[in-house]
């Protein structure tokens, strides 16, 4: 059985609004989530505002290591922990550096995209000439030094 892998070191953040469950968020996601569906664009449009690029990936077996990722990423702790079990234990984690847009891309949403899938290949390449991080270089590297520190191990670089 092939399990999880990362099939490209850059892409799109693929803007989905199917499978939102507040239940499953953070306290501060779940707040966000009316705004992120009130501008979400017409049905049968996506629009893409941005990038990333992995910085690192890990595989964690360790359940005890992902509680100590709370506040880093957008899951509830009872959906880190039915994610961490479903299968085989452990879950993959990946470091991004994401980069805003200077416009938003507003491209057609193909039936072929729909579905539960970690990686969506769009039917086009799309410029990211003229990106620019979210986050500051020095930011950046002090969140990737919090989630080694927090992983109790150093993250492979990509």
């Amino acid at each position: 059985m092939k399990g999880f892998s990362v099939e490209r070191d850059e892409f799109f953040l693929f803007p989905t609004y199917v499978h939102q469950n507040g239940d499953e968020l953070s306290a501060g996601a779940r707040a966000a989530l009316p705004d992120v569906e009130r501008a979400a664009p017409p049905a049968g449009l996506l629009r893409l505002e941005l990038y990333a690029s992995v910085a690192a990936v890990t595989e964690v077996t360790d359940l005890n290591a992902l509680r100590r990722l709370d506040g880093q990423h957008a899951l509830a702790w009872s959906a880190v922990e039915r994610r961490f079990h479903y299968r085989r234990p452990g879950l993959h984690v990946i470091a991004v550096r994401a980069h805003r847009l200077p416009q938003p891309l507003v491209v057609p949403n193909l039936a072929r995209y729909d579905g539960c899938r970690s990686w969506v290949p769009l039917e086009s390449e799309y410029p990211t000439t003229g990106c620019h991080a979210v986050l500051t270089e020095s930011e950046f590297r002090r969140r990737l030094a919090q989630l080694e520190e927090a992983l109790e191990q150093s993250l492979p670089s990509r």
